[in-house]
């Protein structure tokens, strides 16, 4: 354990709003994340993926960010993959074609922060277009086939990082298409939280608000909210 005598202030972002300043008085690293302890709420504290340093021969590995709707997901796989890029790193980032929701090919998150990706019918397609790239970003991975795993898994193997995005459990609260798979193969995971809208505790639910359609449903807060434990199974609560 240990402590950053200079360090006064951190950019802590909050799930559902803005990034804001917050005071510190602990900042402890554990392995590839740095945990901030605040005065102003001592239980309150953030959790940052730093990238591993690796020393010589090129390696690559799978990170899968995954929680519930309106988690910050997306926005947490765009800052990744920004870094990246300042780092002057070959990028390549895909989504899922049927993902239309905010932009055809944008992938972008619920504050509408953006970046550039190729819309792809298939995971099979990410190997063919993944020529001389040291990072792959993909998002909604629970939208993609079940090749998507092996997928990763070579992509890993050719010294690409493999940063992956998406919701581990579907509105039924079961494990949603390939994040299961992923999440057994990655080497570093990051679970993210919503705030629950009935009572404002941790959320890790997505509560379909209208009784429609199947297992994808593509939609918003006009469909989605996130909720706590008790308040997605005591709708009434």
């Amino acid at each position: 354990m240990a402590y950053s005598r200079n360090l006064t202030h951190i950019l802590c972002r909050s799930d559902n709003g803005p990034s804001a300043s917050v005071p510190v008085v602990r900042f402890v690293r554990y392995g590839n994340y740095y945990k901030v302890i605040t005065n102003s709420e001592p239980n309150l504290y953030t959790l940052m993926f730093i990238e591993p340093h690796i020393k010589g021969e090129r390696r690559g590995w799978i990170e899968v960010i995954c929680g519930s709707m309106f988690s910050g997901k997306t926005e947490e796989l765009i800052r990744r993959l920004k870094r990246a890029r300042i780092a002057h790193l070959k990028v390549e980032i895909f989504k899922p074609a049927l993902d239309t929701r905010y932009h055809e090919q944008n992938i972008v998150s619920h504050d509408e922060t953006a970046i550039q990706s190729t819309p792809i019918e298939n995971s099979q397609t990410i190997l063919l277009l993944a020529n001389e790239v040291d990072v792959i970003g993909i998002d909604e991975a629970q939208f993609f086939d079940d090749q998507l795993p092996e997928v990763c898994d070579q992509l890993a193997f050719r010294g690409i990082r493999v940063i992956v995005a998406g919701l581990d459990m579907d509105y039924t609260a079961k494990p949603f298409g390939q994040m299961p798979n992923l999440l057994a193969k990655a080497e570093y995971i990051t679970k993210l939280h919503a705030i629950c809208v009935k009572c404002g505790n941790i959320a890790n639910y997505s509560y379909r608000k209208q009784k429609v359609g199947g297992q994808i449903v593509l939609g918003e807060i006009d469909i989605y909210e996130p909720r706590c434990r008790n308040c997605y199974y005591n709708p009434d609560c």
